[in-house]
């Protein structure tokens, strides 16, 4: 496995990051025994840093994966949380649901801009506290924005920030793939960690899984990169790949084979809770039904935690 420094922060990590989203209840929604086997699978193979947050509910899983390994990984977690309070309360929680005395990334969750980054003010200064106080060691946000890592060239109390970006720039709100990389140049080079999410495009580049990884590696950029695994040949696959090694052909098949979809259960009610927590806006309510874009969504499973119904699954 490749190990990389997050810009300054001296937090190393491994190059392939776990993200646990696929795991829980907005996903997969796997045993907690199972989910957790396949998080010490990962350790076993290298990884050595994971992502999650506060939306996920796969802090169990970590937790349970720790104690079964004795390790103690890297760990980014998230808020949507925009108040000093509300901030507090989640990252207390994270604490206490991880059985963990400090977390080593915390992040304001998806950031659009300069004007939400503003809005968000009072958590992330909380989050600076909590960091003076030994309780987070790098502070930061996650997002899907150009102009939201734009802005963040003029913040020097950002230390790590979590973009998406792959090579066809599949769900990238504001730009290309190409403009994004541009401004994450910027940013490394002052010295802000930087790791990636959504490297297939949430799905859409699975059939070009292998040329989609190499894309994000050959960037210098990226110190890691987040990637949902649900099953040990996914991690088996993924782990070699980032090692340097070359997977199987028939291992590479099986996973090109395995593409994934948003469904929408036949008995939604329609009342577009979910419409409005899509950050792709591939949600709309028809006939009373909610459906769904399949060219714009890339999985983030974000709508699930909005449906009261729980009528959103991705599988």
């Amino acid at each position: 496995m490749e190990y990389r420094t997050l810009g300054k922060t001296g937090i190393r990590v491994s190059r392939l990051c776990f993200g646990t989203l696929t795991l829980g209840p907005l996903q997969s929604n796997l045993p907690l025994e199972q989910g957790a086997d396949l998080l010490v699978r990962a350790m076993d193979r290298g990884v050595t840093f994971f992502d999650t947050a506060d939306l996920y509910g796969t802090y169990p899983y970590l937790r349970e994966a720790m104690h079964k390994s004795g390790k103690r990984p890297v760990i980014a977690s998230k808020s949507y949380d925009y108040t000093r309070e509300g901030m507090k309360k989640s990252l207390r929680r994270a604490l206490a649901e991880l059985d963990i005395q400090s977390i080593d990334i915390f992040l304001l969750h998806e950031q659009e801009s300069a004007l939400t980054l503003a809005g968000h003010r009072p958590a992330l200064e909380y989050l600076l506290e909590a960091k003076e106080q030994g309780l987070v060691r790098a502070v930061g946000f996650s997002t899907h924005h150009i102009a939201a890592v734009r802005a963040a060239l003029t913040m020097p109390e950002i230390d790590v920030v979590h973009p998406l970006i792959n090579m066809e720039g599949v769900g990238i709100v504001d730009g290309t793939a190409a403009e994004m990389l541009a401004v994450l140049g910027e940013l490394h080079a002052q010295g802000v960690g930087i790791f990636a999410m959504k490297p297939l495009g949430g799905g859409h580049l699975i059939g070009k899984s292998e040329e989609a990884f190499r894309f994000v590696l050959a960037q210098t950029c990226l110190d890691a990169i987040a990637v949902g695994m649900q099953t040990e040949a996914e991690i088996d696959y993924n782990s070699a790949l980032f090692s340097g090694e070359q997977p199987s052909q028939a291992q590479g098949e099986a996973l090109r084979k395995s593409k994934r979809r948003l469904h929408v259960q036949y008995w939604c009610r329609g009342c577009g809770n979910c419409t409005g927590h899509c950050p792709q806006r591939a949600l709309k309510v028809l006939a009373g039904k909610a459906t769904v874009d399949e060219d714009a969504c890339i999985l983030c499973g974000y709508c699930g935690a909005y449906c009261p119904d729980f009528y959103l699954k991705i599988y």
